[in-house]
């Protein structure tokens, strides 16, 4: 049996958006346990000069959707990063999912090879797909959910690394 790149780029992102789902309700759920106000949690960073919980989940969404659309060659959704509750963090989330799997798998044939390039402040890049998804797209994507994990765990949310692997 082939794996595709499809097989271990797609459906990796998605799984990986719907523990970033349950990981919010995990931390919407403590802070409305603890009397917290959830838009403090929604703000909360890591240290000063990082990105607040918000950005994390909007970054991981637009990697997300950014490595589904490069890798089937298509445009990628633009999604405004105006997000301020858990609620409509949730919805973006459930937007890059069904974006996600709605894209023809036989889009993705070939992707292997096809080149793809990132604009980046210093000038572009260039990877093939495979290098792509394996260099730049999973880790980026991980990046952001495990700072977002790690800033509800700064903030007291009573998450696991088994929450994290979604085995919880």
């Amino acid at each position: 049996m082939s794996v595709s790149l499809y097989d271990i780029s797609i459906p990796v992102l998605v799984r990986g958006l719907r523990t970033l789902s349950k990981l919010l309700d995990k931390g919407e759920a403590h802070a409305r346990e603890q009397g917290l106000d959830p838009a403090a949690l929604i703000g909360a960073r890591l240290f000063e000069d990082m990105l607040p919980l918000s950005s994390q989940v909007q970054l991981a969404s637009d990697a997300a959707k950014g490595c589904v659309a490069r890798l089937a060659g298509i445009e990628i959704p633009s999604f405004p990063d105006n997000e301020q509750s858990f609620a409509e963090l949730q919805e973006r989330i459930a937007k890059t999912i069904a974006f996600a799997e709605s894209v023809d798998v036989a889009k993705f044939e070939g992707s292997e090879t096809r080149t793809v390039s990132l604009p980046l402040r210093s000038g572009p890049i260039e990877f093939t797909g495979l290098g792509y998804v394996t260099n730049f797209a999973l880790p980026n994507f991980y990046f952001h959910v495990t700072t977002a994990y790690d800033i509800m765990r700064h903030k007291g949310v009573p998450l696991s690394k088994l929450h994290y692997l979604n085995l919880r």
